[in-house]
């Protein structure tokens, strides 16, 4: 025998272990991938079922015109017709839109002067217990902090005006004028939702290289253009993240308008989910209310987008 043909038949000996060893290598590959899609099936059921089988249902509620009680009719565009020329709609959009600019700027000027002031050195006990009775308010049932705030606010009897008679001033009607109610939602808003904004802005200063402070002190910088020339540029991404999840959840507010004033004095409060709610719940029109949803996620998506592609001039990233 040659050793040419030695060679190839031990080339052969030694090939049958190596494929006889791949059939248990891929079985158990195929074993675990099944086992990844049947730990991963409850979520994609649980997201297939309340998320994404809800959005389809009510895009295609919004060309109905359906009542429970009998069978939809296809009416197309009709809803959303009758919702653009409806001026409860259009009011509960302005109401809205007012309420994002003014709830959302405080909401982000609050979270970031208390970020910097919890950031600045103290100890970490006071800290720990800063960062916690910020963020408290955040896990309160939004329904509940409201009824509280209610009472607090009441012009009659509330805790409020009882302080403000100690300084001689007269009672305040909070919840039964337009600028009172108004100013109570955006304030128990504002409350209730800085802390996740707060914490944010945390991660962003600690992510922040402190030899850039030591270069900037080396330069003669202030504190003042420290915060101006250093903090808020490498904080731009965090503040584009905040600002996108408050600008989304601000357009969605609907418990605090709706227990504290009910959407009044007259209009003055009412927001879109409230008037979703109402048309749905109220007057059995979910084909309506459906169109208002569409309206408003369309707006949510715009707006985010805008945030998106203006981040590119405004958001440095180190």
């Amino acid at each position: 025998m040659s050793t040419t043909t030695r060679h190839r038949e031990g080339q052969k000996h030694a090939a049958k272990p190596a494929a006889s060893g791949t059939a248990p290598a891929r079985s158990r590959r195929h074993s675990q991938r099944w086992l990844a899609w049947i730990f991963l099936a409850p979520t994609i059921l649980g997201m297939g079922l309340f998320t994404l089988v809800p959005i389809v249902a009510s895009v295609v509620l919004a060309f109905f015109r359906w009542d429970i009680i009998s069978a939809p009719s296809f009416v197309g565009f009709e809803n959303f017709a009758t919702v653009v020329q409806d001026p409860t709609v259009r009011v509960s959009f302005l109401n809205t839109i007012v309420f994002v600019v003014v709830a959302v700027s405080l909401q982000l000027a609050l979270a970031l002067a208390l970020a910097v002031m919890v950031q600045a050195k103290m100890p970490s006990w006071l800290r720990t217990f800063f960062r916690s009775a910020f963020f408290f308010p955040l896990i309160l049932s939004a329904a509940s902090v409201s009824i509280f705030m209610r009472y607090l606010f009441n012009e009659q009897f509330g805790v409020v005006n009882w302080f403000l008679s100690l300084a001689g001033i007269p009672a305040v009607p909070w919840l039964t004028t337009p600028g009172g109610s108004a100013a109570v939602v955006i304030m128990v808003y504002v409350w209730q939702n800085f802390g996740f904004s707060f914490l944010l802005f945390i991660g962003g200063l600690a992510s922040i290289p402190t030899e850039t402070y030591e270069a900037a002190s080396l330069d003669g910088a202030t504190a003042w253009r420290k915060h101006v020339y250093v903090t808020l540029p490498l904080l731009s991404p965090t503040t584009l993240l905040a600002s996108v999840m408050a600008i989304i959840s601000a357009l969605q507010v609907f418990d605090q308008p709706y227990v504290l004033t009910r959407g009044g004095p007259g209009d003055s409060t009412r927001t879109a989910v409230m008037v979703i709610f109402e048309s749905a719940f109220q007057r059995l029109e979910f084909g309506q209310a459906s169109a208002i949803g569409v309206i408003l996620t369309l707006i949510i998506m715009a707006i985010t987008a805008a945030q998106f592609r203006l981040s590119k001039r405004f958001v440095f990233y180190q």
